[in-house]
């Protein structure tokens, strides 16, 4: 048996026993029924997640996927593709985005080269779990085989294991990869079989035949590939990328050692997909972030059935929106442990 398959088989459903409890707590705290809304949701989903009446998640991971995609001989983008490269190298010195975002909450932040194209030194603070040099291009066949899709699955699992058995309480995903929006697209077109231009959006910019070129090189890589929306891992081969697979992987992970996963935006939502169509219990550990501006994003997650918490025009990527969610869990873990109930107060006020 594989990786992918016993961690499949270690997913069961979050303790609902306990969601009851954290409900009723909840429902029973110094304020109006349901004044707090999603921060009361979320104390509750968390809860059944961890077991635990007064979740605890103070150690929190970001974990970043990098890898490069054919694609980008199509001309999808008109950005260099060495910026995956030197942007990956930026996550270990803490430069970028998410970086900044995560510094706040002392989140740590993990990259992972699981097919950036050129090498990455051992010594670059990057963990390398590289598959291949980037994915071949889906316009002209398959991204890549079923084994390596498979493969780029362990590689999340892998690495969001260790996190887990080093103390991580609740892990974020993000990626880095330019022309993934690409492949994000693809996938969702696929399994929505709706017309790719209603999916495709900027990215990190399109090339000089804009969006509309961008939606003609997915309808031409879906002809050519035939993907099966049926078989999930099917689709990640042939329209998908390395770093989708791997964050697939990371929920997977998460879900089968109950812990939370922050989703990111846009790509992430397609990596939660896919780990949703291979389990569907992953859900139940789940925390979508924010409302991507991809036009894909808001069809995805009606897909997937969850609904952002935030609305902050964002389309960067890397994990930044989940980052910036991780002080919502906080609060949310913060409101169950100390606010008072409200009969707790009232014997306050009758003791005075």
């Amino acid at each position: 048996m594989n990786v992918l398959q016993e961690t499949i088989q270690h997913i069961q459903s979050a303790n609902k026993e306990m969601m009851e409890q954290a409900r009723k707590r909840v429902d029973a705290l110094c304020k109006p029924p349901g004044s707090l809304g999603k921060l009361e949701s979320i104390a509750v989903q968390l809860a059944g997640i961890t077991g635990q009446l007064l979740p605890m998640i103070d150690k929190k991971v970001m974990i970043v996927c990098a890898a490069d995609h054919g694609v980008y001989e199509e001309g999808v983008t008109p950005n260099p593709q060495d910026v995956t490269l030197f942007q990956t190298l930026n996550f270990s010195k803490g430069g970028t985005g998410v970086c900044a975002i995560a510094h706040i909450t002392n989140a740590k932040v993990v990259t992972v080269d699981v097919g950036v194209k050129g090498d990455i030194l051992p010594d670059a603070g990057i963990i390398i779990h590289k598959i291949k040099h980037g994915t071949a291009n889906m316009a002209k066949g398959p991204a890549m085989s079923r084994e390596e899709a498979i493969q780029s699955i362990e590689v999340g699992i892998h690495v969001a294991t260790a996190e887990i058995a080093q103390g991580a309480h609740v892990l974020g995903t993000g990626e880095m990869g330019i022309g993934n929006t690409t492949p994000s697209a693809a996938i969702l077109a696929v399994l929505t079989g709706c017309d790719p231009l209603d999916v495709t959006g900027l990215g990190a910019g399109v090339g000089k035949g804009g969006i509309e070129h961008k939606a003609a090189v997915i309808k031409k890589a879906i002809a050519i590939n035939q993907p099966n929306p049926k078989d999930i891992i099917d689709v990640l081969a042939k329209v998908g990328g390395l770093e989708i697979g791997a964050m697939a992987g990371i929920i997977l992970a998460a879900a089968a050692h109950r812990k939370p996963v922050v989703i990111d935006g846009f790509i992430s939502t397609i990596a939660a997909l896919i780990a949703y169509k291979l389990e569907p219990k992953v859900k139940e550990y789940m925390i979508p972030s924010h409302a991507s501006e991809e036009p894909g994003a808001r069809i995805a997650a009606e897909l997937l059935g969850v609904e952002p918490m935030l609305h902050m025009n964002m389309r960067l990527g890397e994990g930044s929106g989940a980052a910036l969610a991780f002080p919502i869990l906080d609060a949310a873990c913060s409101m169950i442990k100390n606010m008072v109930t409200l009969e707790q107060s009232m014997n306050l006020l009758a003791e005075r």
